[in-house]
């Protein structure tokens, strides 16, 4: 079996699993990642966040927080021109967030373009992590790309149950440098 049916059968198990998490079990989760996550925000000055689908952990708590502060909150963009994402500040959740072409909430484009390589911090979200720091996509390759430019420290988000020994990798599969779960933080090996 090649490294991409592999994959496929393994976001197949992870999609399977995530369905089956409770609305109350995310927002627990969620407020447990939140706690987990915020004293490292704190020595970060510029962040990218993401914007969580339904069944993602939700981190949208802290980024209402944060820009309360005088941090540089950003998300990713999705530039239809170049078919690829850019990040954009975010000063008000109210007046500067749209769903966009994928369904996820994004900064509008009159919001300040900020490059990939000005973050200090990049929260990821992702299918699986392994304890390498290798991280399973959802198949269209974005934040591998994204994260291939950016700066700073990449810490990968996630449910505890995905986080793996070991998922399959390609040449193209960038990595992160912590996994944060509702239950740990793991630094990648090597």
């Amino acid at each position: 079996m090649s490294n991409i049916e592999t994959k496929a059968g393994l976001r197949q198990r992870i999609r399977a699993n995530l369905a089956k998490i409770s609305l109350a079990v995310r927002m627990v989760e969620s407020l447990d990642l939140c706690a987990r996550l915020e004293p490292q925000l704190q020595s970060a000055h510029s962040i990218l966040f993401y914007a969580p689908l339904p069944n993602e952990l939700d981190v949208w708590p802290l980024l209402e927080k944060l820009l309360a502060s005088n941090k540089i909150c950003a998300l990713p963009a999705f530039d239809e021109a170049a078919q690829f994402y850019t990040a954009r500040r975010v000063k008000n959740l109210e007046t500067d967030i749209f769903t966009g072409k994928f369904g996820v909430s994004e900064p509008l484009a009159s919001c300040e373009a900020i490059p990939f390589d000005h973050f200090d911090l990049v929260l990821v979200p992702g299918m699986a992590f392994d304890l390498n720091g290798n991280r399973l996509g959802r198949g269209r390759g974005f934040y591998d790309r994204i994260l291939a430019q950016a700066s700073g420290i990449k810490c990968g988000v996630s449910y505890d149950f995905q986080l793996m020994e070991q998922i399959p990798t390609e040449a193209h599969d960038a990595r992160v440098n912590f996994i944060f779960t509702p239950n740990r933080c793991l630094k990648r090996k090597g």
